[in-house]
């Protein structure tokens, strides 16, 4: 009898220290994703370098995101300056994300007729990157050159292609 007391002694310590040992605990976590509101642009007004005078001489007409201009070579401005405009894009997205401003890397091409000029050296401000006001929305205002040749040819000259702007929320 006292082996068999032995035996259910041990086998209760044993079996007491194996159920510590495979004790099991368990802990949780949530999985969360928030959607943001699409980053989007349009067009709010497109650019217009105003009246320009030419000579024998080629120059440039410089437009400043700001809408204002000035000049090299053989261009002057004229006292009727006509519709003076940088173009305007509207940026919307969630409210104050930053994100990147791409303009163009080549030249537009403007005609009249079989005239032709080219709009070259894009500038925005912001610049390369904008942020985004607490009501999720920015104005981009670009400007750019317009280069002219001697003796260009009088005309309304327009881009067939209009120039593409572009944002990426960063």
């Amino acid at each position: 009898m006292k082996n068999i007391t032995k035996f259910f002694a041990i086998t209760l310590v044993v079996l007491g220290f194996a159920t510590t040992s495979f004790a099991q605990v368990t802990a949780t976590a949530t999985a969360t994703g928030t959607i943001i509101t699409p980053i989007t642009i349009t067009n709010a007004g497109n650019m217009n370098f105003g009246n320009v005078a030419v000579s024998a001489t080629a120059g440039t007409v410089i437009l400043a995101p700001a809408s204002t201009r000035t000049i090299t070579g053989g261009v002057t401005l004229p006292a009727v300056a006509g519709t003076v405009s940088a173009a305007h894009f509207a940026v919307t997205g969630t409210s104050n994300y930053t994100y990147s401003i791409t303009l163009p890397s080549t030249a537009t091409t403007v005609t009249s007729g079989a005239n032709t000029m080219t709009v070259t050296a894009f500038t925005s401000n912001p610049g390369t990157t904008g942020t985004l006001s607490g009501a999720g929305t920015q104005t981009i205002d670009v400007g750019a050159t317009l280069n002219i040749a001697s003796n260009q040819a009088a005309g309304t000259y327009v881009s067939g292609t209009p120039f593409q702007v572009t944002v990426n929320y960063n």
